[in-house]
Parts: C-alpha cells; structure tokens; sequence
C-alpha cells in the first residue's frame, strides 16, 4: 500500500532534476499530497497524488498524510496566530487545503495558526461554473512553473480552478490538450472553453475576451481573443491546436 505525505509548508517547488539549479517543472501548496519514489541524501523524487506529477524536492521535514477538511477559495488566505486578525505570521494560497482542528468564533485552527471561516470553503464543496473567480488571479506574477498569488503559469491557472472543483486536470498544456476530449470550432467559442496553443493555453470568458497568464506581459491578463491569436502568431508563431469544453 503506498504511503502519502501531505505538504506542510506554504510552497514547495518541484525541480526536473536533484538541483536547485535545475528547472522548476511545478510546485505545490500547501495541503497536498504526495508519495515518495526514491530518497537521496538531501532530495526525494516524488509523485503528487492530486495530479501524478513527479519531479524533486528537497528533503523537509513534511507532515504525515492529512485528509484535508477545507480549501482556500481566496487568492492569499492569511494565517494568525490567535483566532482574532491580528498580525498576520504566514498567508497560503488559493486552493491550499488544510484540516481543520477547532473552531472558535469566525476562525478555523489548523496545524500551522488560525484562518478566517470566510476564506474558505468545504473541500466538497464545488462551483456549478468552476472558473467563476479566476479574475482573482488577475496581475499576478508570471512565473514559470509556478502555481500560487505568488506567480503562476498558463496551465497551473487552468488546473488549480478544476482541482479546485474536484475535478482532475494534467499540469501540462500538452497533457490537458489531449485529456480534454470535447472540441469544439473557434467560431463557436464561448465563456469556459479552453483554448490551447502549443505550450500555451487560455481560458475564453467569453466569446470575444480570455484570460491567461501570459509569459511576455509578465503576468495574467485579460485579453481580446482574436487580437491574442494574431499576437501570438505573430511572435511565437503558433497557431491554435485545440479548443476544448469541459463537459
């Protein structure tokens, strides 16, 4: 039986090889949860369990398997040390899960301090449009790899709202593309349809606007569709390879 670890710290990055000097592939917030594949003497090579990623991370001290009971449904949820907003002492991230221990007027305990009840939702809990707040992530950062407030990329942006929602999505543009079986025609496009290039991808919201956090802004943006196609023609020189609706 394969034994999980839960990540206990706000971000861990994960890198291609046992290197810091190595390329960061994703990272992961905190409450995930992952199996170890193979140990060194400061890495281990690891798979993590929401989405079978697998890459390395530098040995830590991480907490035995916790099952999650609340998600942050907020960009940066902060976390005090007393169940009153006082002087904040760490802030996770949107899609962070955490295991609630006690409750004590609007705040939630959890292993590392106190967090607001309105900052998150039950870890059922799922939006009947699941990319409903992902203006949140407006003018963040962009950053390679990344996947939190503190910068993110073009498929974490897709994928943290669905594994947000429950549902399963790859890391990658290039997996999402071929996971994602329903396509439909460009004319036809309308809010929630994913748009993907190679090694890219946005989200229309609607059929004349989308939303990517886009390497060459430096962040995440909200874009006119047909102008974002010509650009990235133009720069990349890419065309579309697919245009997918969630079912």
């Amino acid at each position: 039986m394969t034994k999980y670890f839960t990540n206990n710290y706000t971000l861990v990055n994960l890198y291609k090889k046992p290197s810091a000097k190595s390329e960061i592939v994703t990272q992961m917030i905190y409450g995930e949860s992952f199996s170890i594949l193979k140990r060194s003497l400061k890495w281990l090579k690891i798979k993590i369990l929401e989405d079978n990623y697998k890459g390395y991370v530098k040995r830590k001290n991480f907490s035995n398997f916790l099952k999650p009971s609340h998600k942050v449904k907020v960009l940066r949820a902060k976390v005090y040390k007393f169940a009153k907003k006082g002087k904040k002492i760490n802030e996770i991230s949107f899609g962070s899960k955490i295991k609630v221990e006690r409750k004590k007027l609007k705040f939630l305990k959890f292993s590392k301090g106190w967090i607001s009840k309105n900052d998150v939702s039950h870890v059922s809990f799922k939006e009947s449009y699941p990319f409903k707040n992902i203006n949140i992530f407006k003018n963040v950062k962009y950053k390679w790899g990344g996947k939190s407030f503190k910068g993110i990329d073009c498929s974490a942006l897709i994928q943290i709202f669905l594994s947000f929602n429950n549902r399963f999505c790859p890391r990658d543009a290039k997996d999402q593309v071929k996971y994602f079986k329903k396509n439909v025609k460009l004319k036809n496009i309308k809010k929630g349809d994913i748009i993907y290039w190679k090694g890219h991808v946005a989200l229309a919201l609607s059929n004349k606007k989308l939303i990517h956090a886009y390497g060459p802004k430096k962040k995440t943006v909200v874009m006119n569709i047909n102008q974002t196609i010509k650009r990235i023609k133009k720069t990349a020189n890419l065309n579309i390879i697919g245009v997918k609706r969630l079912k």
